[in-house]
């Protein structure tokens, strides 16, 4: 009977280490690499994946107060590229030149790049929506005309540059960009009279939620991320332009890198992956093509298509498209992909 007690106890101890074996194993498990799609001289530095991002345009990029790291969409969506290619991540700040760090070979490819810019290099298919936006509170906001405008509060505007959106949202500033187009676009179809301006997002946000304005035009990724991080209850209630994008650029004679960049974001962004990102920093992800567009903004779409012929689009046909993104839930530090390297500046 005792050797009977004493196989049994052996036995259940034998059961309870495998047991404990295969979950130390579970959790210690990490999927195998990727194996690098693109290679030098295709690449600059051999396995690693350069990107340019300006760390002063939060929140694609930008340093939060308390860490010297640059995080941001930018930074979460090229280490998903990267990954996707099979490559580490390395982020070099670029400033507001992406161009010269490209051709000085500083980078391989640079993020943020908007679909309307005026460069001489290649720009993929768009991965975030862009253009002005019109947000509000209120569950029944309605797109506003010239003629409605007059019975109206006041459209309250934000100077969109980053670094008032840096310095409403505890990101360091590092320098001061020009009135905002959201400025010129209500002016423009509303009329002075339709303008309020405010400091910063933070505080327009705040004004259009206690009433003192009915409207707040912004950039809509910035607008959204500003309602996300100040835990304001807005949403998108039209666009004042037509949707463009924010789009990686490369040389325009890596055409190696351009077809394997446009294959891994079109992977990113039917996988999801992408709208993960945008969830995370936005609370949602913004599906422009669904938007209404402000009387203003359909009229420059009626034009634009009699001059340039219905259906016709600019560059490589891909720039008008916003692309649907995708998002996930992850802290800032750790959301930067499995093969990402600590980003330098």
């Amino acid at each position: 009977m005792k050797r009977m007690k004493a196989l049994v106890c052996c036995a259940a101890a034998a059961c309870l280490a495998m047991v404990l074996a295969g979950c130390s194993s579970q959790q210690s498990y990490t999927p195998p690499e990727k194996s690098a799609t693109v290679s030098s001289p295709t690449i600059g530095k051999s396995g690693t994946l350069r990107v340019g991002v300006n760390a002063g345009s939060p929140p694609l990029a930008g340093s939060p107060s308390s860490s010297s790291k640059i995080v941001g969409i930018d930074v979460d969506v090229a280490a998903a590229l990267a990954d996707q290619l099979g490559l580490k991540l390395e982020i070099v700040d670029v400033g507001t030149d992406p161009e010269a760090a490209l051709k000085e070979g500083k980078v391989d490819v640079a993020m943020g790049i908007g679909s309307e810019s005026d460069v001489s290099f290649w720009r993929s298919p768009a991965y975030l929506p862009k253009g002005v936006a019109l947000f509000s509170t209120s569950a029944n906001a309605t797109v506003p005309t010239k003629e409605s405008t007059a019975a109206c509060t006041a459209f309250l505007i934000s100077s969109t540059s980053w670094m008032e959106a840096a310095a409403s949202l505890a990101w360091q500033a590092q320098s001061i960009l020009p009135p905002s187009t959201s400025s010129w676009q209500v002016t423009n179809e509303f009329g002075q009279d339709a303008l309020v301006s405010e400091n910063d997002l933070k505080s327009a946000f705040a004004a259009l939620a206690d009433g003192s304005a009915q409207y707040v035009a912004a950039d809509a990724v910035i607008g959204m991320y500003a309602a996300h991080s100040g835990d304001y209850d807005a949403q998108i209630v039209a666009l004042m332009q037509q949707p463009g994008g924010y789009c990686v650029g490369v040389l325009e004679a890596n055409t190696e890198l351009q077809a394997a960049v446009k294959d891994a974001l079109a992977a990113l962004t039917d996988g999801g992956i992408v709208s993960v990102i945008e969830k995370k920093w936005l609370g949602t992800d913004i599906d422009a093509s669904s938007l209404p567009l402000t009387t203003g903004a359909s009229s420059a779409k009626t034009d634009e298509s009699k001059a340039n012929g219905d259906g016709a689009t600019s560059g490589d046909g891909s720039e008008n498209a916003p692309a649907a993104e995708d998002d996930e839930e992850g802290n800032v530090e750790d959301n930067a992909g499995r093969n990402a390297v600590q980003p330098t500046a």
